[in-house]
């Protein structure tokens, strides 16, 4: 495994596996590993011939710098979990080398970045789109790997390659979850023992709704109620809790298979998302 640090070092690490026309797989990070990101370290690594991944904790998808500050940061043990997944080369881009004095691009990725999670968090999937754009443009893999649970980003990656025409393949792989349930992030870290028990009601709200799902109702308020009360009775903050169209997040009233209930609530202080397709 090699540690590289800005675009030229990349396009030289890659020339060999191009010139043989290997497949080269792309794991983006924030770092903060967690089993999650193993997974898709994992996934890449059984389709690909050359792996890479990057850590890079990117300032233009927060919102403000207190949360930048707060992100966990874990260095040594991410290296290690990319050792330990045979990670063929790790992209270290400084701040300053993503962005540089003047750097003034930005990626609007429209509505899609704009309902939910960019509702409460102005900006976060414009930046998001830019800096996925540019480590597309400096790692140009064959396939790019994202988890399904931050489900909304991945509708935004999957946007900017149809709509930019990327020649990238986006794979999504299932979420990671904890034994009791709880998906895991890298903000789970913040959490306290007490938060993170009570925080398993986000999954759990969500089991509900595919249950009763299953069991035939179809009315989308229905389901939704329920699932709201039960967050809000273990002392978390709801923002939303939704149930829509997985193409265009566009709200339903009438649940289909295939809709997707979507989650994010905040318990002190630390906000979680969670998400699932019904009747999958």
């Amino acid at each position: 495994m090699i540690s590289v640090h800005n675009p030229a070092e990349v396009s030289s690490a890659l020339r060999g596996p191009r010139r043989e026309a290997r497949l080269i797989g792309f794991v983006p990070t924030m770092g903060a590993l967690h089993l999650g990101h193993r997974a898709l370290i994992e996934r890449a690594r059984q389709e690909c011939d050359v792996v890479v991944v990057s850590i890079f904790v990117n300032p233009l998808q927060f919102e403000n710098s207190e949360d930048l500050m707060r992100y966990p940061a874990t260095l040594a043990a991410d290296l290690e979990m990319c050792e330990s997944t045979e990670v063929d080369i790790v992209y270290r881009p400084t701040t300053s080398t993503m962005y540089p004095n003047g750097f003034d691009c930005r990626v609007d990725v429209g509505r899609i970045g704009q309902v939910l999670e960019g509702r409460s968090r102005a900006g976060h999937y414009d930046g998001v789109a830019t800096v996925v754009t540019k480590l597309l443009n400096v790692v140009c893999p064959d396939r790019v790997y994202f988890g399904q649970k931050d489900y909304q980003q991945t509708l935004v990656v999957r946007r900017l390659v149809r709509d930019l025409e990327l020649d990238v393949e986006l794979v999504v792989v299932p979420t990671v979850r904890e034994g009791n349930g709880l998906a895991l992030s890298s903000r789970n870290a913040l959490l306290s023992a007490e938060a993170r028990s009570r925080a398993v009601i986000i999954s759990k709200a969500i089991e509900l709704a595919e249950s009763r799902y299953a069991a035939g109702e179809t009315e989308a308020g229905e389901l939704l109620s329920d699932a709201i009360s039960s967050i809000e009775d273990a002392g978390l903050v709801v923002d939303y809790v939704t149930i829509a169209d997985p193409e265009t997040l566009v709200p339903q009233d009438i649940v289909r298979v295939g809709d997707i209930i979507l989650v994010a609530a905040t318990i002190d202080g630390i906000r979680l998302i969670d998400n699932a397709i019904l009747g999958a």
